[in-house]
C-alpha cells in the first residue's frame, strides 16, 4: 500500500490554491498548536503517573491524581483529530479508490469526506448536549469532585475544528473533480513507498547523496511491489 496521509509538501499549507490554500494554512496553524498541546499533555501525564506510582509505593498517594488524569484524556484523544485528518492519518480503505482515474477518484473522495463532515456535525450536536448537561447539574468526579464539564467541552470544540478541516477538504476535492489538472490543495495525497521514504528523510533534515537516494527509491519500490 502507498504511504498514507502526506502530500508532496504540507497538505495544510497555503502554497498556491488562492483563498482555499490560505484558509487551509491558517487552520493548519491552529491544528499544529493543538497537536503540540496534546503531545505536551501526554508527556506531563507520563511524568505525573510515574511520580504517582512511586509515591503510592512509598505510602504517600497523590489524592485525586486519577481523577485529573482521566479528565485529561480528552485533550489528547480529541484535539489531534483535525491534525490527523489533514495528514490523512485516520484509518481508511484505499484499495479501490487508489486505482480509480483522476476525476472519478476525486468525486468519490469528495462524497466520502462530505459524509464524514455530516457525521462529525451530528457528533458536535450531541457532545455539546453532554457538556451542557454536565455544566447545568454540576457533574464532578467521585474522589475530589473535580468538575467534568471542561473535559466534555473539549469534545465539541475539537469536533468543530475537525469539521472545519473536513469542509476545507471537501472543497479541495470538489475543486479537483471539476478541474482534475490543477495542483491538489488542502487535501491529503497518497505517496508511493519511495516518495514516503524520501519525505521522511527530508523532514529529518538528513543529507543524502544522489546514489543513496536512488538506492532507497529502488528498495522502497521493490517493497511496494512485493
Amino acid at each position: 500500500m502507498a504511504g498514507v496521509g502526506t502530500a508532496g509538501a504540507d497538505p495544510g499549507g497555503s502554497e498556491g490554491g488562492g483563498a482555499l490554500g490560505a484558509v487551509s494554512g491558517g487552520l493548519a496553524k491552529l491544528e499544529d498548536g493543538l497537536n503540540i498541546f496534546a503531545a505536551v499533555t501526554i508527556f506531563v501525564l507520563m511524568i505525573g503517573t510515574t511520580i504517582s506510582i512511586v509515591s503510592r509505593i512509598a505510602g504517600y498517594p497523590i489524592i485525586g491524581y486519577l481523577d485529573i488524569s482521566e479528565q485529561a484524556i480528552a485533550i489528547f484523544a480529541f484535539l489531534g483529530a483535525a491534525y490527523a485528518q489533514r495528514l490523512g492519518s485516520h484509518i481508511r480503505m484505499e484499495l479501490l479508490i487508489g486505482s480509480l482515474p483522476g476525476r472519478l477518484r476525486w468525486a468519490i473522495e469528495a462524497l466520502a469526506t462530505f459524509a464524514g463532515l455530516c457525521l462529525v456535525i451530528v457528533l458536535i450536536r450531541y457532545s455539546w448536549d453532554f457538556f451542557l448537561n454536565a455544566w447545568q447539574i454540576g457533574d464532578s468526579t467521585v474522589d475530589i469532585e473535580f468538575p467534568t464539564w471542561p473535559a466534555k467541552l473539549l469534545v465539541p470544540i475539537a469536533f468543530t475544528i475537525w469539521a472545519a478541516r473536513l469542509a476545507v477538504e471537501t472543497v479541495g476535492y470538489l475543486r479537483l473533480t471539476i478541474w482534475p489538472s490543477l495542483t491538489p490543495v488542502a487535501v491529503p495525497l497518497q505517496l508511493s513507498p519511495a516518495e514516503e521514504a524520501e519525505r521522511e528523510i527530508r523532514e529529518a533534515g538528513i543529507e543524502r547523496d544522489d546514489d543513496a537516494l536512488v538506492h532507497e527509491r529502488e528498495t522502497a519500490g521493490r517493497e511496494g511491489r512485493g
